[in-house]
């Protein structure tokens, strides 16, 4: 009876909603020094995952939030991290007021990655046309740990967000540390971003590891898309200067014999559409990866998929994405959970949401 009583007043008082997604399919992949691979894999258009959110009103107009995510891998059934974190996706708390905004503490999404998968891409960053096949959306890039980040109420469809995530080495206050800036626009059928990213990649000393001083990674983004009724057209624009500022997703995918280059100064174009046809939705985009550095080791990607709504919550889809490295450039065709492993893939699968 106390059991029961203390579980109806929490129920009372607060929300938990327990969501996921489950997506798996083939993956057939060519072009890389792995010579042909072909696998059943998970995550393709989106991470298979396991969250928990909630919500609880504190009055006034302000409610207490929180929400943790882990990935999970559909194909084996394990985590799917590889530092060994439980929550490895997501994991926060914070506040959100009605008048004030939102403040959130923990493990999240910077604004460069949320402009890309939301705005940016017609392939919501998932898929063989992936956005993060060439745009910079590795690593930190995607998400940070001890970040403090706050949004602003959104105020005749303009909003606005800061991020700061600290580096936590100790003897440096900067070593580390990520900052963002992000300016939103949502209004009918146009949506857009501009974004900033600024990461500071020093390391301090650790027993007989001496420090490490490097350059910063900076990233700027605007994004765009336009609903069309008959089409939705969508556009990105990056610019990216500094160290880990644009990363290469695999080291040496094709086995040249000198490495390709992590470029330190380079601009992303995307041009992309959505053609919704019936039950189903068609998906199309160009990319380029103009590096801007002596080495000139551009990259083109095209990209064609279709997502038939079996129902509101399940899908089927296929997709194709191929990429042209010029002057030794090491770029892949991913999709949104694995980096791949040549420059031609073909995927095919279904994705539930709950």
């Amino acid at each position: 009876m106390i059991i029961g009583g203390f579980a109806a007043q929490a129920q009372a008082q607060s929300n938990v909603t327990i969501y996921g997604i489950v997506d798996a399919g083939i993956v057939s992949e060519r072009g890389g020094a792995a010579g042909s691979v072909t696998k059943v894999t998970s995550g393709i258009g989106s991470q298979s995952r396991l969250g928990f959110r909630g919500t609880e009103d504190l009055g006034n107009g302000l409610s207490a939030i929180f929400q943790i995510e882990t990935g999970l891998k559909v194909d084996d059934g394990t985590l799917d991290n590889t530092n060994s974190a439980l929550f490895n996706r997501q994991a926060f708390v914070g506040l959100k007021s009605k008048e004030a905004g939102t403040l959130t503490l923990g493990r999240q999404y910077t604004m460069l990655y949320n402009a890309m998968s939301q705005v940016a891409d017609p392939f919501g960053a998932g898929y063989a046309g992936s956005i993060k096949n060439l745009f910079p959306a590795a690593g930190a890039n995607t998400r940070v740990s001890n970040a403090i980040v706050y949004a602003t109420p959104v105020f005749g469809g303009f909003s606005a967000e800061a991020l700061y995530a600290l580096g936590e080495q100790a003897g440096s206050t900067e070593a580390g540390r990520q900052f963002g800036l992000g300016l939103n626009f949502s209004q009918a059928d146009l949506n857009a971003r501009l974004v900033y990213n600024n990461r500071n990649n020093d390391t301090v000393a650790s027993g007989t590891t001496p420090a490490v001083n490097r350059d910063t990674g900076r990233n700027t983004l605007f994004a765009i898309n336009y609903d069309f009724k008959v089409v939705k057209a969508y556009f990105a624009y990056g610019d990216d200067k500094g160290v880990n500022s644009a990363a290469l997703p695999v080291a040496n995918a094709y086995g040249y014999a000198v490495a390709p280059r992590a470029s330190l100064e380079s601009n992303d174009i995307l041009i992309g559409v959505q053609v919704p046809v019936g039950s189903g939705t068609i998906m199309a985009s160009a990319i380029r990866k103009n590096d801007k550095t002596s080495f000139n080791q551009d990259a083109d990607q095209w990209a064609v998929g279709y997502l038939h709504a079996l129902s509101k919550r399940t899908g089927a889809y296929i997709a194709y994405a191929k990429i042209k490295n010029k002057n030794g450039a090491g770029y892949t065709v991913g999709n949104n959970n694995e980096a791949g492993t040549g420059d031609k893939a073909f995927n095919i699968g279904v994705r539930h949401t709950f």
